[in-house]
């Protein structure tokens, strides 16, 4: 399920949920949120290899993200990163 699919099945959730452009191959899944909202949720690690295919270094993608993407705060409905804690 991709792209288009996966926008539409969001929406049935929540139709004000934002996503993040460019990232759809990143989405996880969504939250829900204490209170009632559904987040879309997107794989931080992969967000960061999206930004990597398009020719950024990896610190670079990593930089992008910090910057323009995770502290982008757009309201309620602002996306969420999931990062995986590693050993």
């Amino acid at each position: 399920m991709r792209n288009e699919k996966i926008r539409d099945v969001i929406s049935d959730y929540n139709e004000e949920a934002l996503f993040a452009d460019g990232f759809d191959e990143a989405i996880e899944g969504v939250i829900r949120q204490a209170g009632g909202n559904y987040l879309i949720c997107y794989s931080y690690d992969k967000c960061v290899e999206v930004l990597v295919k398009q020719g950024l270094s990896h610190e670079e993608a990593v930089e992008n993200m910090e910057f323009n993407v995770v502290s982008a705060y757009l309201g309620e409905h602002t996306p969420v990163f999931l990062e995986k804690f590693t050993e």
